[in-house]
């Protein structure tokens, strides 16, 4: 949830030609991390779970290629961001996770 507040904060530095672009598209990539955590955890099963944990991680792996292409494109200094931080911590975590489900 910390990292979709950031991204959103992000996205807001982007111009307004963006606007149904890139904007919408890391948006949609970050609600996606937390939204399949949560339909897994609600599917019940430690297989359901597992696989939108894979989805979620998918996600990150989304929004990681999208930051880079906005960094780019647009020169936006992503280093004094903690977006790339809490990213490569959610992914370490989704890898650990399902590493422990071993599904």
């Amino acid at each position: 949830m910390d990292l979709a507040e950031m991204v959103y904060g992000y996205t807001e530095e982007l111009p307004s030609i963006e606007q149904f672009g890139l904007k919408v598209q890391m948006r949609r990539s970050v609600v996606s991390i937390p939204s399949n955590i949560a339909e897994g955890r609600g599917r019940g099963t430690r297989k359901d779970f597992c696989y939108f944990l894979r989805i979620a991680l998918g996600s990150c792996n989304e929004l990681e290629t999208q930051l880079e292409l906005s960094k780019r494109i647009y020169k936006i200094d992503l280093n004094n961001k903690d977006i790339k931080l809490l990213l490569t911590e959610v992914v370490k975590m989704l890898k650990t996770f399902i590493k422990k489900l071993n599904v």
